[in-house]
Parts: structure tokens; C-alpha cells; sequence
């Protein structure tokens, strides 16, 4: 179960803060009450998915047919996760700037119109944490741990929010490449291992299959980075 909260609590760090970001742009042009309206009401939504979400998935009674649900799920997120990191670590695509999103917000004539700045709070909060929606039920439900899964997004979601309270200013220091390098590995692990065993396939180490599993992908993608990382370097000279 410490896998399973770490990995929602990391997921959950750093969809937040990047929701923060846009919060905090929205609150600047109509006000911390407006914005935090809408990032709240966008919670209340995530909420409602995470309860309907659980539901239609504990109604799933074959449990391959669930392991093989989720494990596709979580194996797209992790591939998506650490391909990004990959590529950020390589230098194939440019890192995460908090900083640079804060300043493109600001920049949008449309952030200082009430209505749309609403919208704009709203989307943020809703499309941020759809992600940590995904983790939260499909490890929670598979592991019959949702609600300790929920507990460690709102714990991320209150270590950010009071971060935020007291920098009022967009958190650029939070090694997000790090964090999605690490999350994506175990996540990937855990798809993996879930997709093979729906599948019929025995690990021979069972459950200890995952640390393995972990490895091998955490180790992959470092491996990618060294051997991607020269070019892209060879490129920029050019």
C-alpha cells in the first residue's frame, strides 16, 4: 500500500501545482474568492468522477477483466509520463517552466474578463486533475485502497495549496522531470504487471515482480536519456 499512496501522493503534487499556476493567474485579474470558487467547484466534480469512477469498477466482478481494465489504463499513463520525462531529460523537449506558463496566462486578454477567467480557473482545476482522478481509482479500486488513495491526493492537494499561500508567486522549484520520471516507472510497473497476470501469465516472484519491474523501466529510461542526450547536444551546435 506505500507504493500506492506515494505514487498518488508524487501524481497528485504535481498535477496541483500546475493548477496552482493557473489559479494564481486567474486570482491576480478577479479576485482569490472568484477563483477559488472555481477551482473548488471543479473539485467537487473530480470528486463525483472518483465516486462514479469506483462504482462502475467494483460492479466489474471477473477480476481479470478488471486487472486488464485498469493495467491498459495505467500503462498508457505511465508510457505517456516517463516518454515525457525521457524526452525533457534528453533534451528533446524543453522542461516544464511554471514560470514561463504563469507569464503566457497573464498575457491572455481573455484572463481579465470575469466570466472567462472563471472558465479558465474551472478547466484548469477539472483537466489537471483528471490525472490524479485516473490514479486515484485505478490503484485505489485495484488494491481496494481508494479512499487511503484519496486521502494522499488531498494531502498533496494541501501541501501545495498552503506552498501557494504562502509564496503567492508560481512554484518553479518543484522537480516536476524528477517526480514524472519516478511516477511514470511505477506506474508502467504496476500496468505491466496487472495486463500479463489478467492475461493468465504467473510472476514468478509474485508481488516482488514489481520492484523488479520498476527497475527495469526506471533504468530503461535513464539508459534512453544517456544514449538520446549526445545527439540532441550534436544538433544544437549545429
Amino acid at each position: 500500500m506505500t507504493a500506492i499512496l506515494i505514487a498518488t501522493f508524487l501524481t497528485a503534487t504535481v498535477e496541483w501545482v500546475e493548477a496552482y499556476t493557473i489559479i494564481l493567474a486567474v486570482a491576480l485579474s478577479i479576485g482569490w474568492r472568484r477563483a477559488l470558487e472555481a477551482a473548488g467547484t471543479a473539485l467537487l466534480a473530480l470528486a463525483a468522477l472518483t465516486g462514479l469512477g469506483s462504482f462502475i469498477l467494483t460492479r466489474i466482478h471477473d477480476l481479470a477483466v478488471m486487472q486488464l481494465v485498469v493495467g491498459i489504463f495505467l500503462t498508457l499513463f505511465g508510457v505517456r509520463w516517463l516518454g515525457k520525462a525521457v524526452a525533457r531529460g534528453a533534451g528533446l523537449k524543453k522542461l516544464h517552466d511554471e514560470d514561463a506558463e504563469f507569464a503566457a496566462l497573464r498575457a491572455r486578454s481573455e484572463i481579465h474578463e470575469t466570466r472567462a477567467a472563471w472558465l479558465i480557473a474551472f478547466n484548469g482545476m477539472l483537466l489537471e486533475g483528471l490525472e490524479v482522478w485516473l490514479i486515484v481509482v485505478a490503484l485505489g479500486v485495484q488494491t481496494h485502497h481508494t479512499l487511503a488513495a484519496s486521502i494522499a491526493a488531498l494531502a498533496a492537494l494541501a501541501v501545495v495549496a498552503a506552498a501557494g499561500a504562502m509564496l503567492r508567486k508560481p512554484l518553479a522549484r518543484v522537480p516536476e522531470n524528477t517526480i514524472k520520471f519516478t511516477v511514470g516507472a511505477a506506474v508502467l510497473s504496476f500496468g505491466s504487471f496487472w495486463v500479463l497476470e489478467s492475461l493468465g501469465y504467473r510472476w514468478p516472484l509474485g508481488d516482488a515482480s514489481l520492484l523488479a519491474l520498476f527497475s527495469f523501466f526506471l533504468l530503461g529510461g535513464l539508459a534512453l536519456v544517456r544514449l538520446y542526450a549526445p545527439k540532441t547536444r550534436e544538433v544544437k551546435v549545429i
